[in-house]
């Protein structure tokens, strides 16, 4: 295994795969409803990575240094073959941890599966508690009940599980506390993640956004915290632990307080580009590589060629580009994932 590094010395570390553009929510700041409708243009099933081309790929990134693996979509859980892809992750590629982000809705049925097939851990979107403030953020009006038993039933199958939160201002900023509240009772880590301007239809505006800083505090004033220190270089957020010793949170703070110089993550999306930033504009076809024939010893290649040029750092220049009312055009998180 050979580590690759960018230009600005970052190694590549982490890989986060999307299975599918397709998603059961329409959340505003994801897959708006008005855009991905019913005339949205999906991708269709050959356009898509097959098991045996992502499990190839991935072995690929595994030998530049790749250590961990994230699924993600789309909502992962709708392509019925992910507990395999699991399966082949851990057991054939050896990969040390394997994590999944999903919504949720069908955690409670594939939970088991994905245990066995040797998933490490699962992080599950909620972004409220209160069923009416839940359906506006899911697009769709559907009640939380369902995702919260999901999280029960990973929890109970042995998983570790990560709770993600989106906070809007003047949509569920008022709700910190009790989602803080419900999860550190539960033992499961919440993560708090600033409102970023991933894509170009979720509306997003700075006013939008409640700074980390900002959440640090109304936790704090009410269960006293107190800063951990990073578990490994590049860890995305910011982790604050209970004093009492209920738990933690994390801040990802992308918009407020970036942390570009220590980003070590690829993304590759459902039909195999190679994305090698969040807020990129294209990425690098790997999967036409594939099926032009390139051995595993020339996708490696590939791809750490495309790593070793990279210099992407768009969170660290958004505040410039918005001074100067300059905008780019990025990818949506729909389809290369979160």
């Amino acid at each position: 295994m050979s580590v690759v590094r960018d230009q600005f010395h970052r190694p590549l570390h982490d890989l986060r795969i999307s299975v599918t553009d397709r998603c059961n929510f329409r959340c505003p700041y994801c897959m708006p409803k008005e855009v991905f409708g019913a005339n949205h243009a999906f991708l269709k099933d050959p356009q898509l990575m097959s098991l045996a081309e992502l499990t190839r790929i991935a072995r690929a990134f595994r030998t530049l240094g790749v250590e961990k693996i994230r699924l993600t979509g789309g909502e992962p859980l709708l392509r019925a073959d992910v507990p395999d892809l699991v399966r082949a992750l851990k057991h054939d590629l050896g990969v040390p941890d394997i994590a999944l982000t999903t919504n949720g809705w069908l955690l409670e049925k594939y939970a088991v599966a994905l245990r066995d097939a040797g998933l490490d851990r699962v992080n599950v979107s909620v972004d409220s508690l209160d069923d009416a403030t839940a359906g506006r953020m899911n697009g769709l009006g559907f009640k939380v009940d369902r995702v919260l038993r999901g999280i029960d039933a990973a929890a109970a199958a042995g998983l570790r599980v990560k709770i993600n939160c989106v906070v809007q201002r003047g949509v569920n900023d008022g709700e910190l506390l009790a989602i803080a509240e419900y999860f550190r009772t539960r033992g499961h880590p919440l993560r708090y993640i600033e409102f970023m301007d991933v894509g170009n239809t979720n509306h997003w505006s700075p006013d939008r956004v409640v700074p980390a800083k900002e959440i640090v505090a109304l936790i704090n004033a009410r269960w006293p915290l107190e800063p951990t220190v990073p578990a490994y270089r590049g860890e995305v957020a910011a982790r604050y632990r209970y004093t009492d010793g209920r738990g933690e949170i994390g801040l990802i703070s992308s918009v407020t307080e970036p942390f570009c110089k220590d980003c070590h993550r690829a993304r590759l999306s459902a039909d195999g580009k190679f994305f090698t930033c969040l807020f990129a504009a294209k990425g690098s076809d790997v999967l036409g590589r594939l099926r032009s024939g390139a051995s595993d010893a020339e996708l490696s290649e590939y791809l750490a060629n495309i790593w070793a040029g990279r210099a992407d750092r768009y969170s660290d220049e958004r505040a410039g580009l918005i001074a100067r009312h300059e905008s780019r055009p990025k990818v949506e998180m729909s389809y290369i994932g979160g």
